[in-house]
């Protein structure tokens, strides 16, 4: 693996957020309005929680470190990405340091784009501080942009 790239790191979750889709269905995707119909009750398809991690990496995309002009993603601050079948999402996220002033801004900015992508039924980030953020973890790209070649 080059730690210059970015990547996901599978989570292993000790238990899924959200066991079961509500009963009602009105969790749904369907009741968000995406392609992703799912009727109460059952799973996404492998296929189906696929293209709803690369929705939450393009929405990932969009959230910009405030002093750095260069996405979340790009820096290496998203360390996990997991999805369970019902549709609910963990996040693991560091930032550039425990003294980041997006401290208080950058995680729920986070929770509130994840929450969007359609098919998810709920996102919880949390922010690890271990292995602490370098800029080895930064994609080329990212690097390229901030002039560190």
């Amino acid at each position: 693996m080059n730690p210059s790239k970015p990547h996901r790191i599978p989570l292993e979750m000790d238990k899924p957020l959200a066991s079961q889709p509500e009963p009602n269905g009105s969790g749904s995707a369907a009741a968000a309005g995406t392609d992703i119909k799912l009727p109460p009750g059952e799973p996404l398809t492998p296929g189906q929680v696929q293209d709803i991690e690369d929705k939450i990496v393009a929405a990932l995309k969009t959230c910009f470190d405030p002093e750095i002009p260069v996405n979340i993603h790009e820096l290496g601050l998203i360390y996990g990405v997991a999805v369970d079948p019902f549709g609910s999402v963990s996040v693991r996220m560091t930032l550039t340091s425990p003294a980041c002033p997006a401290a208080g801004s950058l995680p729920p900015e986070v929770q509130a784009k994840v929450s969007a992508v359609p098919g998810v039924r709920e996102a919880k980030v949390e922010v690890v501080w271990d292995p602490p953020w370098t800029q080895d973890r930064m994609s080329d790209a990212a690097k390229l942009q901030l002039g560190l070649f």
